[in-house]
């Protein structure tokens, strides 16, 4: 209407000229389209600037309502309307029931020719329902499984729910304690439920310790701490659904495997979750074949002497004088020991006064670090001015400065000697276990500042200690060693006092104290990474600290967010492509020094190890727990030959997806070490030789990949019989031998028969269940958050090279691909402040195919994705009028007859016109450029080329034929429909069924389309006439206000063919300066440098009048080449601008003066020597860039 038109996106969006993939990159195009989503949505709610009469018939059922919020506004708004929506669900559900009825998920070990394809998730823990966080990453695994299978593909994607560990027992015992308490139903006090416990004082600490000492043991906590919370766990089910009369029965835990593993299943199925769900199964010794396979997992890698039993670092309360486990935790689940190396830098008598009672013992000022390999660059030492310090005489008559809390975690701790033949021996650091020995009174840290110091490795015979106000006394020992080479923190410090003698004097500091040169240790050399906004520079630095605080302009240490990026620049960076400069190590990767050094540190006995949570854990009692070394039986990750060997896998057959996440895998390698993998409470396997232990949670979790390819041949029917307890099939769970897994999963084993003396399992179903194993393995994706790289899912290719450490090709997983954490709205997910969806909800709210959409369109980096309810909400509207459409193009008998499409019949030449070709050629490009979007697991950019880019394509075709007055292609637009539904079809699954099989008819299976060769030329010309519209819009706008209030009598567009030579020589200076960048643009600044230090535009150069024009030249080129790509620096187009303007003439005209026609002449400039008009408007045309004049009748 009046020359607007209407896009289709999430909701139906008012512009006024067609949005240009070729004209505008992909994200000034994103942000096109939100801009014009959120100015529809704006519109819609208000200030309409048309009466809604006159509003076009669709956007009427799109209008808001006033937010509900608004208690002024009169009259009440009425209710949302819901009809897509629940037309949406209502698709859904028959959808389903047709996947259920085919199988369509279930894949088997088949030998016709398909490759296959085996993806997996990690197993949710089922203490609860599935929630957005879950969907987000499971989406991952999800889209690609379905990309796989429209590839030609044989996919499996199989679903396990985890229930091992100590979370649904802790909260089966607090239910219990409730009802034995407060009744059932319970009537709780009226006062809110208690707070958790806050820990982590020091003080507290101490006073704790001093009990500890003079009792034996700690006072027990109230009850009312012990069960600390957000709320009481009768509440928290209550809030989960579950009736009243029902919530008493999860006091044993049973009942959490019976209720929430099967609501997981239906939650998923109405997702569209494409998983073989004959596979499924829970954890736990509840699951007879389960506890089977795991038990014989722990048996090989005993035998393959991964598992040990001794001493070991664990968290520890000291007021319970137990470990702290999981379970027993207010906050911290799920962290674990980090290993410190503890630098012994010895006190140059005479001690300070705070000393005094140390005289006659070696004293020791002792940093803890994560990079012993840095010592050689010492310069200093750091201590907290205002921090509390003791002196801590050990079991060797040594004495420690530290804090007290470092202290006491010490003085639980030891050393370790090898013995041949027998467990390693402990020593104490300790005179006492446990006991922390103070030598005279604590002091504050400024009592020190000035201390000279013997620094082990250092260049400096004598280094001072000197303040560091960000010092935190709640990591580490509160003491910090100085290398400002490779730590920012130390280098701006260090910095400050040397250029600041008033600071100096402030602290009592001489400029000999601070007058030492940053030592070069670690070069770092970095490759640039990465695309678009995620893309990362090469550097290489000598002194990186140094580098990347000047490089970010640090001045001081209250630079706290720039200094964060320079550390984990520096940090990560360092450990990955550092290389040593000096010591005897020189020449060596640091990863690889790294353990050699510290080795060398230990045995010298210039430094101990020490251990720490790796972050705050505060347990039920409300202290914070500190790591002690207690018995245990481990996994003996970073045994050098176990990890080297998984090393190698990750640096050369393993796919991460991303340089970083790669990273972080080699980081987890280079400081993962011995693992505790038992626990004495909680569900689980019991260890098989020592059953008073029981797995924990992450260790029974490291290959149970492998057992999805048997888990159908032993539960049956997994999905309803999870815990095999209903068995349809004749195998025995008794009948699971060592000898039978071992069969089944290890090529060279023998018969179980040869081994056992009988098989109790059927030789085809044998057969059966090593044959699947077989064809399915290895592993070809695994998704998962970024936060198990840490540990699960290192541990699983840990693992993995343990059951079979010499088939790495095909055994070991080949690709994990991992995301951020996922935001609702742009802020955390919260149940206590209602911000939260679960997944069941989510699809209630909006169908499974607009969450799924909206979850795509979040994110697939490393940092945090934001789901948008007003994206699913637009992807309804979205995927109910492309369906429609669909409908429409193929005459649908559910469209009236007034609706229906007047198009070009099929059998007519598919080529008449040029926008025919153009569009076909479009179609082509974005199937592919979608392809390699998905391909590379970047689903959001997938769905901007496969959904968004091919509506614009479609809109734009649309758009120019009803302006020409050319009724569309009925081939094309159902070429169109079909990418449509299979381009989402990986993402929104009912849609592209419902669009393949009852729309178009389709009968043969959904498959990706053929590759097809682009015509680029082709493909730049559409882009040439797309562009040329907008410009020509407006250009209209100054046109008709120059013309003050004239109605124009016509127009002249003009066009050029050549530039004149000075502009020529800007365009080669650029497509030279980019050939040299390997063909890749060039930064702006580099390209003006090049044209300002070109001779032709020199003082004395041939195009010195116009050096001045060539500088906003070249930066002109450069935006339009940032957004249409390298050929905006030709010097002749690949096309006639001319023929592809005057076969859109008609259409032209219309676009200019709002779909009147307006008499306009194309004036080619190259053959015309006295063109019409201003000479000012016809001299500004350049190749691809047309101008215009419009002028009014003669008076």
């Amino acid at each position: 209407r009046g020359g607007e038109r209407w896009l289709l996106k999430g909701s139906l969006l008012k512009v006024e000229e067609p949005l240009d993939r070729n004209t505008y990159p992909r994200a000034a195009q994103r942000q096109s389209i939100r801009r014009a989503e959120n100015a529809a949505r704006s519109q819609a709610r208000g200030s309409h600037a048309t009466p809604p009469s006159q509003k076009p018939r669709r956007l009427q059922c799109l209008a808001r309502s006033p937010p509900h919020n608004m208690a002024d506004a009169a009259p009440p708004p009425p209710q949302k309307s819901n009809t897509r929506r629940d037309a949406l669900l209502a698709l859904e559900e028959t959808v389903q029931k047709e996947w259920a009825k085919e199988g369509t998920f279930e894949a088997d070990a088949a030998e016709d020719g398909r490759p296959k394809f085996f993806v997996t998730f990690p197993y949710p823990y089922m203490n609860g329902r599935l929630h957005l966080g879950h969907a987000f990453s499971l989406t991952k695994a999800e889209f690609a499984a379905g990309y796989k299978r429209l590839t030609g593909h044989n996919v499996l994607f199989p679903f396990g729910f985890h229930c091992t560990g100590m979370p649904i027992q802790a909260a089966a015992n607090k239910l219990k304690a409730e009802v034995a308490k407060y009744g059932n139903p319970p009537v709780f006090p009226s006062e809110a439920a208690p707070e958790p416990p806050k820990g982590g004082d020091v003080e507290t600490l101490e006073k704790q310790m001093a009990q500890l000492a003079k009792k034996g043991k700690a006072k027990k906590a109230k009850v009312g701490q012990k069960g600390a919370g957000t709320s009481y766990q009768w509440q928290a089910l209550e809030k989960m659904g579950i009736p009243s009369q029902d919530i008493a029965a999860f006091a044993e835990p049973k009942r959490w495997l019976d209720y929430f593993p099967p609501h997981g299943v239906n939650d998923l199925k109405t997702f569209g979750a494409s998983v073989d769900w004959r596979r499924s199964f829970v954890t736990t010794d509840q699951n007879p074949y389960y506890d089977s396979f795991v038990r014989w997992q722990f048996l090989k890698l005993r035998a393959a002497d991964k598992i040990a039993y001794g001493k070991r670092a664990n968290v520890y309360a000291v007021a319970d004088a137990q470990c702290c486990a999981d379970h027993d935790r207010a906050s911290g689940e799920g962290v674990g020991p980090q290993e410190y190396t503890l630098i012994k830098l010895k006190v140059v008598a005479p001690y300070p006064p705070c000393l005094a009672a140390c005289a006659g013992s070696d004293v020791f000022l002792v940093p803890a670090t994560l990079r012993p390999e840095t010592m050689y660059g010492q310069t200093n030492c750091y201590v907290l001015p205002d921090g509390d310090y003791g002196a801590f005489r050990q079991a060797n008559g040594d004495v420690f400065v530290t804090s007290k809390r470092a202290a006491v975690g010490l003085a639980h701790q030891g050393a370790f000697t090898p013995v041949e033949n027998g467990p390693d021996d402990f020593s104490g650091y300790a005179e006492t276990w446990g006991e922390a020995d103070l030598v005279g009174a604590m002091f504050k840290g400024a009592d020190l500042l000035g201390c000279p110091l013997k620094a082990p490795l250092a260049k400096y015979d004598v280094v001072y200690t000197l303040p560091l106000t960000t010092i935190s006394m709640t990591k580490g020992t509160g003491v910090v060693t100085s290398v400002p080479s490779d730590a920012p923190d130390d280098w701006i410090a260090l910095h400050e006092l040397k250029n600041d003698p008033k600071l100096r004097e402030t602290w009592g500091l001489e400029e000999k104290h601070v007058a030492f040169d940053v030592v070069p240790i670690i070069n770092i050399t970095v490759g640039a990474s990465g695309e678009g906004k995620a893309k990362k520079e090469a550097w290489a630095s000598d002194v990186s600290a140094e580098y990347w605080c000047e490089k970010l302009d640090i001045k001081s240490q209250k630079d706290a967010a720039k200094l964060k990026v320079a550390k984990g620049e520096t940090y990560l960076n360092g450990f990955n492509y550092g290389v040593m400069l000096v010591g005897p190590h020189a020449g060596a990767k640091v990863a690889d020094a790294k353990p050699v050094v510290k080795g060398e540190l230990v045995a010298s006995g210039d430094a101990l190890l020490y251990f720490e949570p790796e972050s705050p854990i505060i347990s039920r009692s409300g202290e914070e727990c500190i790591v002690a070394h207690t018995e245990q039986w481990y996994l003996k990750y970073g045994e050098a030959s176990w990890r080297d060997a998984v090393t190698a896998h990750v640096d050369s057959a393993f796919e991460a997806y991303n340089a970083e996440c790669l990273a972080r895998f080699k980081y987890t390698l280079g400081w993962m070490k011995e693992w505790a993998c038992s626990r004495l409470f909680g569900l689980g396997t019991k260890i098989p030789w020592d059953e008073g232990w029981l797995i924990e949670s992450l260790s029974d979790s490291t290959i149970y990949m492998a057992y999805y390819a048997v888990a159908n041949t032993l539960q049956g029917d997994g999905s309803n019989n999870l815990d095999g307890r209903s068995r349809s099939t004749t195998i025995s769970p008794k009948a699971m031998t060592p000898a039978v897994w071992d069969y089944v999963y290890l090529d060279d084993a023998k018969h179980p028969s040869e081994i056992d003396g009988a098989c109790g399992v059927p030789d085809a179903l044998l057969e059966k269940m090593r044959a699947e194993f077989r064809y399915w393995y290895p592993m070809d994706l695994r998704v998962s958050g970024k936060d198990l790289i840490g540990n699960h899912l290192t541990m699983c290719l840990y693992n993995h090279a343990a059951i079979w450490p010499t088939q790495a090709a095909t055994r070991w997983p080949r690709s994990m691909y991992t995301n951020g954490f996922v935001l609702l709205d742009g802020e955390k997910m919260s149940k206590s402040t209602g911000n939260f969806l679960m997944l069941d909800e989510a699809c209630k709210l909006y169908s499974a195919d607009a969450v799924r959409f909206a979850l795509a369109d979040a994110g697939d980096s490393l940092e945090d994705a934001n789901f948008e309810r007003k994206r699913a909400d637009g992807a309804v509207t979205m995927l109910f009028v492309e369906a429609e459409f669909a409908r429409r193009v193929v005459n649908h008998e559910s469209v009236p007859a007034k609706d229906r499409l007047a198009t070009r019949a099929s059998s007519s030449p598919r080529d008449a016109y040029f926008v025919d070709r153009a569009f076909s050629n479009e179609l082509v490009a974005l199937i592919d450029e979608t392809r390699s979007c998905y391909e590379a697991m970047r689903w959001r950019d997938g769905i901007q080329a496969g959904a968004f880019g091919l509506q614009l394509a479609r809109d734009a075709y649309r758009d120019w034929c009803a302006r020409s007055d050319v009724p569309m292609h009925a081939g094309l637009l159902k070429d169109y429909c079909a990418a449509a539904a299979i381009l989402l079809a990986p993402v929104c699954p009912h849609f592209g069924h419902h669009v393949w099989r009852d729309v178009l008819g389709e009968t043969k299976p959904m498959a990706w389309p053929a590759p097809g060769v682009v015509d680029k030329a082709l493909q730049r010309s559409y882009g040439f006439l797309r562009g040329t519209a907008r410009s020509l819009r407006l250009d209209a706008a100054k046109e008709l206000k120059a013309l003050k209030g004239k109605a124009p009598a016509g127009g002249y567009v003009y066009v050029a063919g050549t530039y004149p030579p000075w502009r020529k020589a800007v365009l080669a200076r650029a497509r030279a300066c980019c050939a040299a960048n390997g063909g890749q643009l060039v930064e702006k600044k580099a390209l003006l440098g090049a044209l300002k230090g070109d001779p032709a535009f020199g003082k004395e150069g041939e195009f010195a009048k116009q050096a001045k024009l060539a500088m906003q030249f070249g930066s002109f080129q450069y935006d339009y080449a940032a957004e249409v790509g390298l050929g905006a620096f030709d010097d002749v187009l690949p096309f006639s601008q001319v023929d592809v303007l005057n076969e859109s003439k008609l259409y032209f005209s219309k676009c200019i003066f709002s779909g009147s026609v307006l008499d306009i002449t194309i004036v080619d400039l190259d053959a015309t020597d006295s063109p019409p008009g201003p000479e000012k408007k016809y001299a500004q045309a350049s190749p691809g860039k047309v101008t215009m004049h419009l002028f009014a009748a003669a008076a």
